[in-house]
């Protein structure tokens, strides 16, 4: 079978290795690992073209040392592949600190920005990347963002945004606000939108679109007030689940500069009554709700439907599945499948 585009590149996330990991779960799986699952995926003759990578212990520490992105460099060119997105690990248990905290956590948040900036910088200097985002969040949940002045938080963490702005242009760096709805301030597509406003730096910050995390957010979950499918939605519809995604990505689309193929069953992780997030699902799962290729283009073309071109790369994100599924070959051709499916259908050359 024929596959004949060139763009978007198709990448692997190596954090899923790491992820829902630990000492209460599974063993951490190693970035050689991820790595090696990744190069060796093959669905007619197409490969991955490159890996995203979590900047975090035991994959890639944020405090690594010019030779040591050097070495990590060459794993990952060894293999025949290039490093696109990073993510910075801005959040209190890794040495960040919420964006709407005191100064002191919002010193930490942003000196962990700065971290992730310059990696992602010398990553360029070494020729290993040569595109992607720096993705970040709130690091703080809804249930916090509540507490209190809820306006003022959003008002604080758009304050911190702009400053890593600055950090950003700084490294000559663009960053990614994640859309999941597990982070305070950008639980809701609403809440989103207006932070993006509030900071108003699209040459600096943009909006991070993962399939399964933006599906929830049409649902209302962490926001019933800003649901777009109707309570109960049975999903026996799909010309309505694609009016509500055409709403949703009309208002985050012209924002969005890194998009993540990804699976939902429509169902949340979590506990409590808040700070709930999306479930990934493998690409076939029989409970998955989205038709992936079908449903990237509302994310990858305009309401007229022309190529917006706009992302150079997409990445697979499946977090949370065990090791079990994960060391399978399998498991990543059927992810690669899917991703080739979204290139062949929304694809172009250079």
């Amino acid at each position: 079978m024929s596959h004949p585009h060139e763009f978007p590149k198709l990448h692997n996330a190596a954090w899923p290795g790491v992820v829902g990991k630990g000492p209460d779960s599974e063993p951490a799986i190693s970035l050689d690992t991820m790595l090696d699952l990744t190069a060796a995926a093959d669905v007619d003759g197409v490969t991955f073209d490159g890996v995203d990578l979590f900047l975090f212990a035991p994959h890639v520490d944020i405090d690594s040392t010019d030779a040591q992105l050097e070495e990590l460099a060459e794993r990952v060119r060894s293999r025949g592949l290039v490093i696109g997105s990073v993510v910075a690990p801005v959040w209190p248990p890794t040495g960040g600190g919420s964006a709407m905290g005191d100064d002191g956590e919002r010193d930490r948040f942003l000196g962990q920005v700065r971290k992730g900036c310059s990696i992602a910088r010398k990553l360029r200097q070494i020729g290993i990347r040569t595109y992607g985002v720096v993705r970040i969040d709130s690091a703080c949940s809804p249930s916090q963002w509540r507490e209190g002045d809820s306006d003022a938080h959003s008002r604080r963490i758009a304050d911190t945004f702009l400053r890593a702005c600055d950090i950003a242009e700084e490294h000559g760096e663009v960053l990614a606000a994640e859309g999941e709805i597990c982070w305070g301030g950008m639980h809701s597509w609403r809440q989103m939108v207006r932070l993006l406003e509030l900071v108003g730096r699209p040459d600096r910050l943009g909006f991070q679109a993962d399939m399964a995390h933006t599906l929830l957010y049409l649902m209302g979950y962490n926001a019933p007030e800003d649901s777009i499918l109707p309570a109960h939605w049975d999903w026996s519809d799909p010309r309505e689940l694609d009016v509500a995604l055409k709403k949703l990505t009309g208002a985050l689309r012209p924002w969005t500069v890194d998009f993540h193929v990804a699976q939902n069953d429509a169902t949340v992780k979590g506990s409590g009554s808040h700070d709930k997030t999306g479930r990934h699902c493998l690409p076939n799962d029989p409970n998955g709700k989205l038709s992936i290729a079908h449903h990237a283009g509302f994310w990858l073309r305009d309401d007229t439907g022309r190529l917006t071109r706009r992302i150079r790369h997409i990445c697979w994100d499946g977090c949370m599945f065990p090791n079990e599924t994960m060391l399978k070959p399998q498991t990543w051709n059927d992810i690669l499948a899917a991703m080739v499916s979204v290139r062949d259908a929304h694809g172009w050359d250079a």
